[in-house]
């Protein structure tokens, strides 16, 4: 739920276990189109909170923790 970035189902920080589950059974075939999506994801992320809060807003590392260290690395084949 934007610009929170919060669930609509479950009001946890988004992207939560289940979307993140959802999103890996969504782009199983196609890893780095998740990657890609997920960074832009995180681009709007940033912006919408920091705009939000300004001040204190999130760490730069616990965002990107929470929208791209869990997806599936990428290596060569």
């Amino acid at each position: 739920m934007r610009p929170i970035w919060l669930c609509r189902v479950c009001a946890a920080p988004w992207p939560c276990g289940t979307a993140r589950l959802e999103l890996r059974r969504e782009y199983v075939t196609d890893p780095v189109a998740l990657r890609i999506y997920l960074c832009t994801l995180l681009h709007d992320a940033v912006a919408d909170l920091y705009q939000l809060n300004p001040h204190d807003g999130p760490d730069p590392r616990d965002l990107f923790r929470r929208f791209l260290a869990w997806a599936p690395r990428i290596g060569p084949r």
